[in-house]
């Protein structure tokens, strides 16, 4: 059985990532919980799965994969019925260069509006950098509903690996409180009724580990 191994719930993003690709799709795995910026011992088992030394970490059998988006990339392809990047060549290019666009970018609201399910919700201070931040990611919303929409609620119709990636923006938009365009509401009332995205959620709250550093935005 495929292993992941994971961070807090309440904080991982990118944890969050693979998880929901696995989960929303019915793909067996085993969850390994290691907790993030304890003690040495917790850091010496995650590099016992992976010598990047982060979480996520995919084990499959003899094969170790780190990084969300490769971990993706790797599921697309041990599973292929699971169509986790679209069938058509030009959506799936899309799928991939907006998953890539989230991989290396939004660094502003990332840092700004970690991820936190516990937090209050209340609005903070946005800089100028982080707000465009947000309307692109509302533009690229709005332009796959445009065009994919009648497939299906989410980005390329069905959950794929693109949802995957954008779904913890969800979680930061509600948690600090920031208004979505209209064009763009229905991808949040989408994600937010995946029953994995519920899952997670719910776990998430349920944990009672706290991460100080992670607590005063």
């Amino acid at each position: 059985m495929l292993k992941l191994v994971i961070g807090n719930k309440n904080y991982s993003s990118w944890s969050m990532r693979p998880w929901l690709a696995l989960r929303a799709n019915d793909i067996p795995f085993e969850e390994i919980f290691v907790p993030l910026y304890t003690d040495q011992a917790d850091k010496d088992r995650i590099l016992s799965f992976s010598k990047a030394g982060k979480v996520p970490a995919l084990i499959d059998g003899d094969v170790t994969v780190w990084d969300s988006l490769a971990i993706i990339e790797y599921l697309a392809e041990k599973f292929p019925e699971a169509k986790l990047w679209p069938s058509d060549r030009a959506a799936r290019a899309h799928a991939r260069a907006i998953s890539a666009e989230m991989h290396s970018g939004f660094v502003p609201l990332r840092s700004e509006c970690g991820m936190n399910l516990h937090r209050p919700i209340r609005a903070v201070a946005l800089s100028d950098d982080a707000r465009a931040n947000v309307a692109r990611i509302e533009e690229i919303w709005a332009d796959c509903h445009a065009r994919y929409g009648k497939q299906g609620p989410f980005l390329f119709g069905t959950f794929s690996g693109a949802d995957a990636m954008y779904a913890p923006v969800v979680h930061r938009f509600r948690t600090y409180a920031i208004p979505v365009k209209a064009e763009a509401q229905h991808y949040v009332d989408a994600m937010m009724q995946l029953p994995a995205f519920q899952q997670w959620t719910s776990d998430g709250l349920a944990e009672t580990l706290r991460i100080e550093r992670f607590e005063d935005a």
